[in-house]
Order: structure tokens, then C-alpha cells, then sequence
């Protein structure tokens, strides 16, 4: 596999400098400052790409080229956004930029309550409280009609919680909450976030999958026209949240995709935590079957509380996906693409949210982004994707 470390550019605290002494050998990135919907110019791209060329490394993944929420919910804005969309992915394309994560979440990107949850060993942990998030909902965002949405014993569990918790802990949820994916020109107040949840007024599930099939149907073309590989990544975590529709959570949503636009260019980011904070979702069962569809792979771990809708990261080898399973499906599909002679026989993967750890706790990082925590994540995937390939050789000697 290609060992990757997400970078969100000239601002990111952690410098390339950093991030290859880490061993990763591509970098996945974007142009965050370039607005949402806009088409990204190929000098940009090439300058970028020239900048992580020159500190010895790959743009091997964009991550993301964001989609513009009125594709989402079938805005004014449209139309204009999804050929911005195809004509980004032409220009990548011709820059030699081949695999393009995405995701199709509804205004927010991804959803935690902590930051900093406490861990046994003196780390902290990003973490989703189902309870405290309820409580943000009903009682903070105050959005109309949040009730319908929850059952009696929850809105109880909520109330409790807001009327218990400290000064800080609400400051913390509410910072939380509104916190931007890192690099993201989309963050949110109060009011901004009321108004965006009300462009989704009405929208089913089954609305948003159609717009989701539409712009797949618009932009596979010119993926395939600019040897692109598309890669979505599952909704984060995979629920609905805020009352809105949520359409790739779980297997049959990606089936669903894959079949909306037939190709070879429309594939799957496997994100194990993502699929993995829902318990039904057996994500090494969806590796194996999907696998010849997986062109990128964050491989990160979560543990479910005992609500089973709560939880948090936990160290990328533990928590309750088995990622020595997923992994080792990975690397077979390695193999089967390098046998068959296929492009993309290897899979990019990164280390995602990692924990802070040890002197990046008095250093300002994205939130799940520390260097430290990660740079632990991918040596322990490092390690089993080591020993799997031993055992496969073992299995299965070369020559």
C-alpha cells in the first residue's frame, strides 16, 4: 500500500519537512483556499503539486474537491457548480493528479461533540456523544421540528445534560460542533447553520440519492475522460444528523452508488471508523466486496459506547473494527491488480484522527490532525500491513 499523510497546505502547522520523516511518500491535499464551486485552475494545481514534489514526496490523493451544497439540495447554483466540478476534474486530470476524494454529506462534513476526551494513557481522543449532541440540537441550535427526531427517553437524557453541564463543557459542544472540516472554507454560526439546514427543508433520502445520481451521471464522464479515479467518502459519522438525509452509511448505499454511473471512475473511500461507528455495518465484509472499487482507504478505528450511537477514536489497531481483516483484504486486492495487470494496483491509505499525544498537547494542531498521534497510527498499520504480506508470501511463494 502507499503510505499517505493528509496536509492541509501552506497553513497547515505541520510541515512537509515534517511529514517525511514520517516515511509517508505521498501526500493528500488540496486547494482549500480556491471557494467552493469554483473551478480550479491548472497553474494552482501545478504549483501545489510542485511544492510537495519538492520536499521529496506525491500528491497522491486529492482530498477533497469539495461539492457544492446546492448540488446537494438542488440549488441555483446547480447546474454551474457540477460543470465547475467535471472541468476541476479534467484539469487534475491533465496535471497527472489520478484519484479524487469526496464526500456527499449535507452542510456538515463531519460530526464530534469533544475534542479532547481523556484517555487511559494521558492522551485525548476526538469522541461523538450522542446525548450532548441531542442536547446542542434541541436546546442550543433550537432548530424547528428537532423533536420529531428523537424519542422520550433521549430528549430526557438531553435536557438533563444541558441543564447539568458546565460553562465549559457547553463551550466546548458548541465549538465543537461548529468547527469546520480543517482547510474548509465552510464554517458555521448559529444563525448560518439554521439557514443552511433550511435549504434541506422537505428533502428526503431518497431526494438527496437522486441528486447524488445525477451529478455522478454528470461528472463520471469527464472522470473517465481525465483517467480519474472518484473515491466518496461515507457520511461521518453514518447517520442522520440535525434531521437531514444521510445517503452513503452503509452497504447498500454503496452499491447504490457504484450502480448510479456504471465505470470504472466511480468508486469508494474506505473509511473504516466511518462505517465502523454503526454497528451493523461489518466493514471487512465491504472491503472484501467492494474491493475492486476501493481507490483510497482511511484507516482509522472507533469504539462504540454502550448507547451504540456514541463513541470515539480510538487507537487505529484497536477499537472494534479488526483491522488486521480489512488490511489483509486490501492487500489481496493489491495482488489481484497487480496479477490481472491492472492500473491503480495500489492502494493509498492514511492514518486518520489521531490521538494528541505527548508534546503536540501544547501545540496548536487541527483537531485530529496532531503529528504525533498519527505518526503512531501509521506505524502500527505499517506493521500489520507488514506481517500480512508476510504471511500472504508464506501462504503463496513467489516463484
Amino acid at each position: 500500500m502507499e503510505h499517505t499523510w493528509r496536509w492541509f497546505g501552506p497553513n497547515d502547522p505541520i510541515s512537509l519537512d515534517e511529514i517525511r520523516q514520517t516515511d509517508a511518500t505521498g501526500i493528500v491535499t488540496a486547494l482549500h483556499h480556491i471557494p467552493n464551486g469554483e473551478v480550479w485552475p491548472i497553474e494552482e494545481i501545478l504549483s501545489r503539486k510542485a511544492v510537495i514534489e519538492a520536499a521529496g514526496m506525491t500528491w497522491s490523493v486529492v482530498e477533497s474537491v469539495p461539492v457544492h451544497e446546492h448540488i446537494k439540495w438542488g440549488g441555483p447554483e446547480r447546474d454551474r457548480a457540477i460543470v465547475n466540478y467535471a472541468q476541476t476534474l479534467r484539469n487534475l486530470g491533465a496535471c497527472g493528479l489520478r484519484t479524487v476524494c469526496y464526500n456527499f454529506m449535507p452542510v456538515i462534513d463531519w460530526a464530534r461533540t469533544e475534542q479532547r476526551y481523556a484517555l487511559p494513557n494521558g492522551g485525548f481522543a476526538m469522541r461523538f456523544d450522542f446525548v450532548a449532541h441531542t442536547a446542542f440540537d434541541l436546546f442550543v441550535l433550537q432548530r424547528v421540528g428537532a423533536e420529531q427526531n428523537y424519542n422520550p427517553a433521549e430528549i430526557t437524557l438531553a435536557r438533563e445534560y444541558f441543564q447539568t453541564a458546565s460553562e465549559g463543557d457547553a463551550a466546548e459542544l458548541n465549538a465543537t460542533v461548529l468547527l469546520g472540516l480543517p482547510g474548509s472554507e465552510e464554517t458555521y454560526d448559529l444563525d448560518s447553520l439554521r439557514s443552511s439546514l433550511a435549504n434541506y427543508a422537505g428533502l428526503t433520502s431518497l431526494d438527496i440519492r437522486e441528486n447524488l445520481g445525477d451529478f455522478l451521471r454528470a461528472i463520471v464522464p469527464a472522470a473517465e475522460e481525465a483517467n480519474v479515479r472518484l473515491a466518496i467518502h461515507p457520511d461521518d459519522p453514518p447517520r442522520s444528523l440535525f434531521g437531514l438525509p444521510r445517503v452513503v452509511s452503509n452497504a447498500d448505499d454503496a452499491q447504490w452508488l457504484l450502480e448510479a454511473a456504471p465505470s470504472w471512475a466511480n468508486g469508494l473511500t474506505m473509511c473504516i471508523g466511518s462505517y465502523g461507528s454503526i454497528a451493523t455495518n461489518d466493514v471487512v465484509e465491504m472491503t472484501r466486496r467492494f474491493a475492486d472499487r476501493i481507490y483510497f482507504a482511511h484507516l482509522r478505528n472507533v469504539t462504540i459506547e454502550a448507547d451504540g450511537k456514541s463513541f470515539f477514536e480510538d487507537d487505529h489497531i484497536d477499537g472494534g473494527s479488526d483491522m488486521v481483516a480489512v488490511i489483509s483484504e486490501l492487500v489481496r486486492e493489491e495482488r489481484r491488480r497487480t496479477s490481472a495487470g491492472e492500473d491503480a494496483a495500489v492502494i493509498p491509505m492514511r492514518p486518520d484522527h489521531g490521538h494528541l499525544l505527548l508534546d503536540d498537547r501544547s501545540r496548536t494542531t487541527y483537531p485530529g490532525y496532531a503529528l504525533i498521534g498519527r505518526l503512531k497510527g501509521m506505524a502500527e498499520l505499517r506493521g500489520v500491513e507488514l506481517a500480512v504480506s508476510r504471511g500472504l508470501d508464506t501462504l503463496s511463494p513467489v516463484g
